[in-house]
């Protein structure tokens, strides 16, 4: 352990984004943050949007003669009294260092540690919000399952917040539905994270509070552009200036993220594949629709397998084609972030689930949804589109023909029941 001397200051985390898998993950955080007290700051920042709430009568939290019940209140002051996100992750506890807040910049002021954990159509949004009011040493962890495409290219979120924020950002994904890691029933998950080698061995910039004898005034403009070897990589190779991690923190290495995220029912392993980890969670994302189309029409686990081996498949081509200086295959073949999440996303989760019942029910997706997910997005629908208008650019629709089909599909232009034509070589 790092003596006191060395690492005077603790790790502040915020997590960005109150979801239920943005809730899940301040629950597993919260309790290590406590557990680890000599890295971590004990409070855990949740920045919530804010929205009205009522408590439902079938929460055990309902009570006819209290306000509480009686009538909507704000959704922060519900999981502060509470101690539960009444309308996200209901009937679970979460520990009472987490708080919520609504207020995104008051929420990352001091955040050393930046968990972004929210639909992915809303993180240039929140991102352009916070340019000037994240710390510059901050480093970030993405939880978000997708892929932002743009007239310039594909690329991953944790590239797309390290760019915009300045800041290094990793990815975690794995076989994890929120409600079952919130309930503690064992999962796995990966974590990409690749720390700048800088980090650890710069002094803190002017201004920075700090009772550490090893404190010094190094101005922050100069250490910005001046950092012997202070370059953040991205996934794809390119490399930026970056401020390091002061000295006068606990390093984040991967004993230390680890640390944040390991609990006895939710197992991290560590890798360095940014690219694949992202991708992994994204990608699956549009597979897991197919998956419930082809279980929808009653066409047994074969034709589910069918399906998930394909995804595999066009999940290495597509990380090993476009971002082939970091990507591994064994990602996708051998992680939580591969092929478990492969599965789980095609046998349980909300893409699978909702376009089961598109078929079942005749249907569309968009109904589903809207009915299902208690004002919350699918991801498959919004990845499958961006990653269509990727490969159109690219003239590479025909060499990925699952990830075509599907899309092709949501647009109307084909069935669910022509998918083994559309995928057929």
């Amino acid at each position: 352990m790092a003596s006191l001397a060395t690492n005077a200051k603790k790790h502040k985390v915020c997590v960005v984004g109150s979801g239920n898998w943005g809730t899940t993950i301040a629950k597993v955080v919260a309790e290590n943050v406590k557990e680890n007290d000599e890295i971590f700051d004990e409070e855990v920042q949740m920045w919530v949007y804010e929205e009205d709430y009522q408590v439902p009568k079938e929460s055990k939290h309902y009570d006819p003669g209290s306000a509480l019940s009686t009538k909507p209140q704000k959704l922060t002051q519900l999981i502060n009294r509470l101690h539960e996100n009444v309308k996200y992750l209901p009937d679970i506890a979460l520990p009472k260092n987490v708080v919520a807040n609504p207020d995104i910049a008051d929420a990352v002021k001091e955040a050393t540690i930046l968990i972004f954990n929210l639909p992915h159509q809303f993180i240039g949004r929140i991102c352009d919000n916070l340019k000037g009011k994240v710390i510059p040493y901050a480093r970030g962890i993405s939880c978000i399952k997708g892929v932002a495409v743009s007239e310039k290219g594909c690329e991953l979120f944790s590239d797309s917040i390290g760019s915009k924020l300045g800041i290094y950002c990793g990815a975690l994904s794995g076989a994890n539905i929120a409600t079952e890691v919130a309930l503690e029933k064992w999962s796995e998950t990966t974590i990409a994270y690749d720390p700048p080698p800088m980090d650890s061995r710069q002094p803190t910039p002017a201004g920075t509070p700090s009772d550490s004898p090893r404190g010094s005034s190094a101005n922050l403009a100069e250490l910005s552009t001046e950092l012997s070897g202070g370059q953040l990589s991205t996934a794809k190779g390119t490399k930026s200036k970056g401020v390091a991690l002061p000295a006068e923190y606990p390093p984040l290495n991967h004993i230390n993220m680890r640390k944040l995220f390991h609990r006895p029912y939710f197992h991290v392993h560590m890798v360095h594949d940014v690219a694949g980890v992202s991708l992994g969670g994204a990608l699956k994302n549009i597979v897991a629709i197919a998956a419930g189309w082809v279980d929808g029409l009653g066409w047994g686990d074969n034709a589910k397998a069918a399906v998930e081996r394909l995804g595999i498949l066009e999940e290495v081509k597509f990380g090993k084609t476009f971002f082939s200086k970091t990507c591994r295959t064994e990602t996708f073949t051998e992680e939580s972030c591969g092929v478990a999440d492969m599965i789980t996303s095609c046998s349980g989760g909300r893409n699978f689930r909702c376009a089961k019942m598109s078929v079942k029910e005749g249907k569309s997706i968009g109904e589903i949804e809207e009915r299902e997910l208690n004002g919350q997005k699918l991801q498959g629908t919004s990845t499958a589109y961006e990653v269509n208008s990727f490969l159109k650019t690219q003239g590479m629709e025909q060499e990925f023909p699952l990830f075509t089909a599907v899309y092709s599909i949501l647009e109307g232009k084909n069935k669910p029941e022509d998918i083994p034509q559309l995928v057929e070589r």
